[in-house]
This record gives structure tokens, C-alpha cells and sequence, in this order.
């Protein structure tokens, strides 16, 4: 899982404490994808899979939508690879995110593209049904006009999950749902499926990228966040600080603007 590719953070994706630890150099990603190459997998689309057989596959994910989608999209047609990604639906055509004609221009070179909920609550598990039901219908229905097809595939935004929040999804009409949970199996929620995913940072490696393709490091992967997850339900009113504090931003004047804007222009 990524977020932003860019070398200017200020003009892509969210703009709070919480996103900088995910917006990787254009050189940073760059020998990301080289390490990559290295291996003998190449990303696929999760589309093209048949879940319901054995076999080790890597698909690539970028959540958000921020504008950087662009240069990630770039870097990886140098080595034909397609990706996936996650729109934050109700930030399309703000000032650091992807306007729909971008997100045409993904879909157009062949990337699937998916749903990152419409808002983008900073913990999805807290929502209640209704409000879970509401994020995934209008964010798809927004994609869909956009593209002009389906929106069969989502992310949940924030990572934070719970039996609930994997049938919301289901009965959302997904056929696939990417968690932040390092599953290496995908497991069934209704008729959608839920993969897991690795969440690369700033601060992640290439040597760890490289090993993690090779199916390396997945199960202290899974413990470090089981440990994180546990933390977090311990103390519930000291993570909803946490979480308040890692995704305030203050948005300035063209932020304001932008948001009146059309997602449809």
C-alpha cells in the first residue's frame, strides 16, 4: 500500500501531521519499483485473478487519490505495470487532489479505480451502519459516473477494521476490499473478497520492499500490527485523540475554495 509519490508534499493528498509518513520521493519510489524488478513477480490487478486458486500474486494499491496518482501512474508505465487506486471521493477536484478528467486519464491507461469512502472518517469502525453504507454508496456512485463502469473495489480508509465495517463492504456491492491488515490469504465477507496489504512508509527500506515481494517478513509484519490493534481498543478515548491529532489539518484559503468546486468537472 502507498499514498503519495511527489516531491513536493505540500501538493498532493492530505495535508495533516498524520500523511506525511506516507508520501515517498520520486526517487524513493523509483528504486522501489527498480527492487521490484528485481524479483521474479510482476504487479497484477486483483480483477484479473482468480482468488479462489493457489498462487503468490503482488498488486500494487495507492490510497487517497491525491494528485501525485499521476506521477505514480507515469513511473509505473515505464515498467507496464497497472495498479490500483483508492479515491477519497469528496475531495475530487479540491487543490491537491485528483480532479475527474485524472481520474479518466488513470483508468484510460489501464489502473483499476477504486473507492477510499466518500469522506474519508478517521475511524471507519465507529461509524454506524447506516453511515458506513452511505460512505461506499456515494463514493461508488461517484466513481461510476466518472468512468462510466462499476465500481467494484474499495480500501478502507484509516485501516481500521472490524467484522462490520468487511460486511459493510459486501453489502456495498464490492467484489474486492483492501484492508491494512498484512494478511497474506484473502478471506470472504459475503461475495466480496479482503486482502491484506503491507503499508510502506517514508520510512521503509527498499531492502524491506524487496524482501516483502519475495513473501519475506509478512508474519512479523502481522504481529506488529495485531500489537497496534490491540492498543488501540485498550484505550478507546485515547486513540480517538490520537487519531483527531494525526488528521487535523487547517486547510488555507484555496482549500476552502476548491471544495465547492464540481467533483465532475
Amino acid at each position: 500500500m502507498y499514498h503519495e509519490v511527489t516531491d513536493d508534499p505540500a501538493s498532493s493528498g492530505f495535508q495533516r501531521p498524520g500523511a506525511f509518513d506516507y508520501k515517498h520521493s520520486v526517487a524513493a519510489f523509483t528504486e522501489h519499483l527498480a527492487r521490484i524488478a528485481a524479483t521474479p513477480l510482476r504487479p497484477v490487478l486483483v480483477t484479473q485473478l482468480d482468488l479462489t486458486r493457489p498462487g503468490r500474486h503482488l498488486t500494487l494499491t495507492f490510497d487517497d487519490g491525491g494528485t501525485s496518482a499521476l506521477t505514480a501512474a507515469e513511473l509505473l508505465g515505464r515498467h507496464g505495470w497497472k495498479a490500483h487506486f483508492f479515491i477519497v471521493t469528496s475531495l475530487i477536484g479540491t487543490r491537491t487532489f485528483l480532479d475527474a478528467a485524472g481520474i479518466r486519464a488513470l483508468r484510460a491507461a489501464g489502473h483499476v479505480i477504486g473507492s477510499h469512502s466518500h469522506t474519508h472518517p478517521g475511524i471507519f469502525r465507529d461509524q454506524d451502519p447506516a453511515r458506513m453504507g452511505e460512505e461506499w454508496r456515494v463514493s461508488s456512485d461517484t466513481l461510476s459516473q466518472i468512468t462510466g463502469e462499476p465500481c467494484v473495489s474499495a480500501s478502507v480508509p484509516g485501516g481500521d477494521i472490524s467484522a462490520r465495517v468487511l460486511e459493510s463492504a459486501g453489502a456495498a456491492g464490492f467484489r474486492y476490499l483492501y484492508t491494512s491488515e498484512p494478511w497474506l490469504i484473502p478471506r470472504q465477507a459475503g461475495a466480496c473478497a479482503v486482502l491484506g496489504r503491507y503499508s510502506v512508509k517514508v520510512s521503509t527500506a527498499p531492502d524491506t520492499v524487496a524482501a516483502l515481494v519475495r513473501f519475506q517478513g509478512w508474519r512479523t509484519a502481522l504481529v506488529r500490527r495485531r500489537l497496534k490493534v490491540w492498543a488501540t481498543r485498550v484505550a478507546p478515548p485515547l486513540y480517538r485523540l490520537y487519531i483527531r491529532a494525526r488528521t487535523t489539518s487547517r486547510p488555507d484559503a484555496a482549500d476552502l475554495s476548491d471544495r465547492t468546486r464540481s467533483p465532475n468537472r
